[in-house]
């Protein structure tokens, strides 16, 4: 069972430094983070990917978070897409899989609808992805906001449906059911799903009336990493578990320090993955 862990986001100010960075703090992930927009170039693509086939980091990329493949206006939707798939051009040249992203809001959709319209465009992105080649995964992640489509079962349907893969965030589900959450409930459904490894981000996180609120460190217990942990090394899943607490890096260790606590060995530094 191999566990990836690492920040979401650079630990220095350029990702080319975050790179040797997160090496350098013992961690084996890091997930690159498109927020405001696809701003990197590719030749800069290129260099990141030439780096990193050095260190060994395991990358994925979060694509920008103004994404609604449901939108009633038919440019948003065509626009979410073209910001998905600059991402993963961009993936595919860095080496970097897969490329998560928030897929949706309901608006005035059902949520059987908005399933629909989802798996529709996943599957017309998925086209353009095969047409160029790009070797990467598209991961549409669970979200945390009652208005947005993501629910657990949604995404694993989407995932089932397209054959894509798929994104948990193990705090989104916690804020989607007011501060509840079964850990063996997620992982038996998962494992009904054909994925083999898995993609997780954790964080903290604060609740409001709409569920997600903003994001807190491990430490604040809401929810438990150690609970989920040793759930997880109970399933002996292969995981990536990216860390998006305000804290990313420093929080990356403190989840490396509780897994190995409960038994986890860890492998070697820059090893083939």
């Amino acid at each position: 069972m191999q566990i990836f862990l690492g920040p979401a986001g650079s630990p220095k100010p350029s990702t080319l430094e975050g790179l040797a960075e997160v090496g350098n703090l013992g961690l084996h992930a890091m997930e690159l983070s498109f927020t405001h927009g696809v701003r990197m170039g590719l030749d800069m693509a290129r260099q990141i990917g030439d780096a990193n086939r050095e260190l060994g980091i395991k990358l994925s990329i979060h694509a920008p978070y103004y994404t609604n493949l449901c939108s009633d206006d038919n440019a948003i939707r065509e626009s979410s897409k073209r910001r998905i798939l600059d991402t993963c051009e961009r993936a595919h040249l860095i080496g970097a899989s897969p490329v998560v992203f928030h897929p949706a809001y309901y608006g005035r959709m059902s949520s059987k609808e908005a399933c629909d319209t989802v798996i529709s465009s996943i599957g017309e992105m998925t086209k353009e992805i095969r047409r160029n080649r790009w070797d990467v995964e598209l991961a549409p992640e669970t979200t945390g906001r009652t208005r947005q489509f993501g629910t657990l079962d949604e995404i694993l349907t989407v995932a089932n449906e397209t054959g894509c893969y798929f994104c948990v965030d193990i705090a989104h589900i916690y804020a989607r059911n007011a501060g509840r959450i079964n850990y063996a409930e997620i992982f038996d459904a998962m494992e009904n799903s054909k994925i083999k490894s898995m993609h997780f981000h954790f964080e903290g996180i604060e609740l409001n009336r709409g569920g997600e609120g903003r994001h807190l460190p491990i430490s604040a217990g809401k929810p438990d990493f150690k609970e989920f942990a040793a759930e997880l090394l109970g399933r002996d899943i292969d995981s990536t578990i990216i860390c998006e607490s305000p804290l990313t890096w420093r929080d990356s260790i403190e989840m490396k320090k509780i897994l190995a606590s409960l038994g986890h060995e860890f492998m070697p530094q820059n090893q083939p993955y």
